[in-house]
């Protein structure tokens, strides 16, 4: 018995002990598998992402970006790592030898005793952390690190210091990052020493003798004059830092550069501070030797009084005494110097601003001669097709299968057509993931896999029934020419991944028919042959059907990232990414366009902007907002235009501004990325354009800085407002538009990109901006602004809205509509302005869906001129009964503005134009039906213009006769031709 319960309770003994044990065990081996398991998806990421830069072709990015992050990370960790451990080594080398022990050090001891198994563990953990986190932050900053080792001059000397720009925007951050790592690396390695020496004795508060050791005096005495050297070299840099310091002036957020106060008040203080910083310092380093504290003490608190008194009250004195009685005199300088950097540095230098009396002298009557109606005809070529409100539209009648979508906003573009360049109303019919009919993994991610085709519209015109005049399948017509590549596997809204040219059919065209047998051959993508790989994507992507599925097989690809702003973002890290990526047709490929710009927020003097605020207007979604990494921004230029190709994901970088030392200095760390200007293909050329996000910048900053001289900064009536758009909610900003248009002094209409202003307390029209937006032109990117005299000009688009609604409500489609009871629901397209004979055209268009309809068509155009306001069904009708008939040479134009083309011209006998007209309508019915029998959607759409224009031109010719005639509606066939057949779907084809 004994010897059993001896047995037991050794037994009981040793249970306790074996769980410790194997709880250890456990927790050691849950902790290995998280270290594995967190390594392998890191590892797998990056592996990816290797890959995916590889497929490409910007290789050269992942490896530079990677090498200049790892070596930050290793050189600042390690450096953080060994300077806080050095300082804790030698903390404790220099610990005083154990004596006759106080009661506080019998205390210190037990934690001694404690730590003392494990120092040396403890030491590396917390190094290790320290120099993980320096490493990291240091890493962060690899953009400032490789602009500084690539600086290239601006050749512009700021006016106070007289340095190059570059310092300020590429060397000056990379100095003040330095500056602050050095401070936390001595404050860290304080600490550590003080903690260290006072557990080991060289530092004492209650024991007698000594409170500190001779060798814990020089240690830290030597380290207090580090960071005081470093307090020295950060007063050094504040002199310069002046220069981009923002604050508020005169009502203006972000006003940067020096003020009076600053030039003679904080300027001289911080000279000052840094040779008192730097003398304290050496009191601090002459410590070590002469182990007292008696002159360091007294340096730091005269530096800390001055710092309160030189750097403090004296600047508040000067502002509030010499200052504020007489500010404009003391500041004009400097705001003169203000606005001459910020106009420079938002490209604002160059603007042509023109006095405008915004009315005109003689306003014409209906019924004139019609001088000034032509003089509308030769100003601009408004749009009646607004991209903002048509997608419904192009949805209903072009979408042809659920799994494709058009966005909420189209894209406009240009077009030849009979020799013209028109605008023309894009849209690319994407993949819409909310629409697969199944939606299981295998129908998500390997059939539906892409969009098809682009779908164009006449910008100038609409069917008779209100609906967009859509361009052929071809495309000849208002649109690419010929054949080109209509699959879309990258696009705006395609934000799943895709697994492409496998076994598995991909669902393709219109029809609605799943799986119609296309299989990807494109160059885009990353190969799914390897396993590993496979097993790589399967982890970062967190789907094991990657690695499982036997529809995956040795020629799939993993298409991914692909948006076009984010594949841009991707290969070029270094720009900011405009929110608005627009699709063309070049060479047989839909191309996407991607403006990219540099920005900087440290040019020297120039105010400070909030891209996401200036850029944000009425139209601005999640999908259209600007893509940065640099919010705060007083410096950009348009330097980059890039493409993605909408098949194989393909993408191209361009310098556009050849001038620009921000995208040099990135083109020399990133070199052979940017392709030089010489190299973009001349179909892609007359696509490009000027960019809304540049413009809207712009826009912003010249409601305050249109003005040159400083006496006129901030008066009252200098300042303006970006107008609310009158058609959204309230607070939000008017969107610019593009319309070819001729500003006063231009021989000849150029595509532009306009807005207007009004004053910041509200009231008339202040001014009109125009940029021009042809990149073909010599002209490109001029800024022409016309300041209208302060109350001089016409109403603001608020109270042109009100005048458009008050003769709205007596339109007569709208009527009709309500006397049909169908309660039509009114929609008001871009409300567009045009200079026009001293004055202030508007012509916006004004849709109505009725009840039970699925998208808003045309119902009018809307035109003011002075207190004057005429609604009518066409533009051509609304300018004439506005300004007065067209001139007899103009009116055939006239007559055509808003009608499609028309088979042929009526000539003076309205008997005869008549019976032609309606001749032409016969063979273009028959025409249409032949065309659907066949299948050929080009030839259909083609006849069916024909039919649109004839049925018009049949109308007018019918009002000139003796005898009226009746017509039939522009849908229905004409004479006793049988009942139109339903609209042919958009086909597909080409590959």
């Amino acid at each position: 018995m004994p010897d059993r319960g001896g047995a037991g309770a050794a037994g009981r003994s040793r249970g306790p002990g074996r769980h410790s044990r194997a709880a250890v065990a456990l927790i050691l081996v849950l902790g290995v598998l998280a270290v594995l398991m967190t390594g392998l998806v890191v590892v797998s990421g990056l592996w990816t992402d290797l890959l995916w830069y590889r497929s490409v072709h910007y290789s050269s990015v992942f490896s530079t970006m990677t090498r200049t992050k790892a070596a930050l990370f290793a050189g600042f960790g390690l450096l953080m790592a060994l300077g806080v451990g050095l300082n804790m080594y030698l903390a404790h080398r220099l610990r005083p030898p154990l004596s006759a022990m106080s009661s506080e050090e019998l205390s210190l001891d037990r934690y001694r005793m404690g730590l003392a198994p494990y120092r040396a563990w403890a030491l590396a953990g917390i190094c290790g952390a320290l120099g993980i986190v320096a490493g990291s932050a240091a890493a962060g900053q690899w953009r400032s690190w490789l602009l500084m080792a690539h600086s290239t001059p601006f050749h512009t000397r700021d006016p106070q210091f007289h340095k190059d720009v570059s310092f300020y925007t590429f060397q000056l951050p990379c100095y003040r990052f330095l500056v602050g790592f050095g401070f936390a690396l001595v404050v860290l390695s304080l600490v550590g020493a003080v903690v260290v020496h006072y557990l080991y004795g060289g530092i004492r508060f209650t024991s007698p003798g000594a409170r500190v050791t001779g060798a814990a005096t020089a240690h830290l005495a030597v380290l207090l004059g580090l960071f005081v050297s470093l307090k020295a070299a950060a007063y050094w840099l504040d002199r310069y830092s002046l220069a981009v310091r923002s604050g508020g002036h005169r009502g203006v957020r972000g006003w940067t550069g020096l003020r009076y106060v600053d030039a003679n008040a904080y300027l001289p203080a911080k000279t000052i501070l840094f040779f008192i910083a730097v003398i304290c310092a050496l009191l601090f380093f002459a410590t070590a030797w002469r182990r007292t504290w008696t002159l360091p003490a007294v340096g730091f608190g005269l530096m800390v009084f001055s710092a309160i008194l030189i750097g403090g009250l004296y600047p508040a004195v000067m502002q509030k005494f010499q200052v504020l009685p007489h500010e404009a005199a003391k500041e004009a300088p400097y705001v003169q110097e203000n606005l001459d950097a910020t106009r420079a540095a938002y490209g604002l230098a160059d603007a042509r601003v023109t006095q405008y009396p915004g009315t005109s002298a003689a306003p014409q009557a209906p019924g004139a001669d019609g001088s000034l109606r032509q003089e509308a005809e030769d100003a601009a070529s408004p749009t009646v097709l607004d991209p903002t409100v048509v997608s419904p539209a192009f949805q209903a009648l072009q979408r042809g299968s659920s799994s494709y979508e058009f966005p909420s906003t189209l894209d406009v573009d240009r077009y030849r057509d009979g020799g013209t360049s028109k605008d023309t109303v894009v849209g690319v019919r994407e993949l819409n993931s909310d629409g697969i009919p199944h939606g299981d993994w295998t129908d998500d991610h390997l059939v539906y896999t892409h969009g098809y085709g682009v779908v164009t519209a006449d910008g100038s015109t609409t069917s008779s029934d209100g609906t967009p005049v859509f361009g052929g399948q071809d495309m000849s017509t208002l649109g690419p020419s010929g054949d080109y590549q209509r699959r879309i596997y990258f696009g705006e809204q395609t934000r799943q991944y895709a697994i492409v040219g496998g076994g598995t059919p991909e669902h393709d065209g219109t029809d609605g028919a799943k799986g119609g047998g296309t299989t990807y051959r494109g160059k885009g993508g990353v190969s799914l042959s390897n396993p590993l790989t496979r097993a790589a994507y399967a982890i970062s992507l967190g789907e094991p059907r990657i690695l499982s599925s036997d529809a995956i097989g040795k020629k799939s690809r993993i298409l991914y990232n692909r948006t076009p702003k984010e594949r841009v973002a991707a290969v070029a890290p270094w720009l900011t990414i405009d929110g608005d990526a627009y699709p063309t047709v070049v060479g047989g490929k839909v191309l996407w366009v991607v403006d990219g710009y540099t920005t900087s927020d440290d040019y020297p003097y120039a105010t400070r902007t909030t891209l996401g605020d200036a850029t944000a207007d009425s139209l601005t979604d999640s999908r259209r907002q600007v893509l940065t990494g640099q919010d705060q921004v007083n410096y950009i230029r348009n330097s980059v235009k890039a493409t993605v190709d909408a098949y194989d994901g393909t993408v191209t970088l361009y310098q556009w501004d050849e001038q620009d030392p921000v995208l040099r200095t990135w083109m020399k760390a990133f070199p052979h990325t940017v392709r030089p200007k010489a190299d973009i293909p001349a179909g892609l050329l007359p696509h490009l354009r000027y960019p809304q996000d540049l413009f809207k910048v712009q826009r912003a900053m010249l409601t305050t800085y249109h003005v040159t001289r400083a006496a006129d900064f901030g008066a009252p009536g200098q300042v303006w407002d970006v107008p609310d758009d009158p058609a959204a909610k309230a607070g939000k900003a008017v969107p610019p538009y593009y319309l070819d248009l001729r500003m006063p002094r231009q021989s000849a209409k150029t595509y532009s990109l306009t807005s207007t202003f009004t004053p910041a307390e509200g009231g008339s029209t202040s001014a009109f901006m125009a940029v021009d937006a042809d990149a073909t032109s010599s002209g490109y990117g001029t800024i022409r602004l016309l300041r209208i005299s302060a109350g001089s000009g016409p109403g603001g688009p608020a109270a042109v809205q009100s005048a458009i609604d008050a003769a709205g409500r007596s339109a007569p489609a709208a009527n009709g509509l309500e006397r049909a009871g169908k309660a039509p629901t009114v929609v008001h397209g871009n409300l567009l302005t045009i200079p026009l004979d001293r004055g202030l055209l508007y012509v916006e268009p004004v849709y109505a869906r009725a009840a039970g309809e699925d998208f808003p068509k045309l119902s009018g155009v809307a035109a003011v001129y002075g207190d004057r306001t005429s609604y009518r069904p066409t533009l051509a009708e609304a300018l004439d009964d506005l300004l007065g008939p067209a001139a007899a040479g103009n009116a055939t134009k006239d007559a055509t503005r808003n009608a499609a083309k028309e088979p042929g011209t009526p000539g003076a006998d309205p008997d005869a134009s008549l019976g032609q007209a309606l001749a032409d309508a016969r063979q273009a019915y028959s025409d249409r039906q032949g065309a659907e029998r066949r299948g050929d959607r080009a030839a259909y759409d083609a006849a069916q213009r024909r039919l649109d224009a004839a049925l018009e031109a049949a109308r007018t010719a019918e009002k000139a006769t003796a005898t009226p005639q009746a017509l039939p509606s522009p849908g229905s066939p004409p004479a006793s031709a049988p009942p139109a057949p339903a609209p042919v779907p958009t086909a597909g084809g080409g590959d």
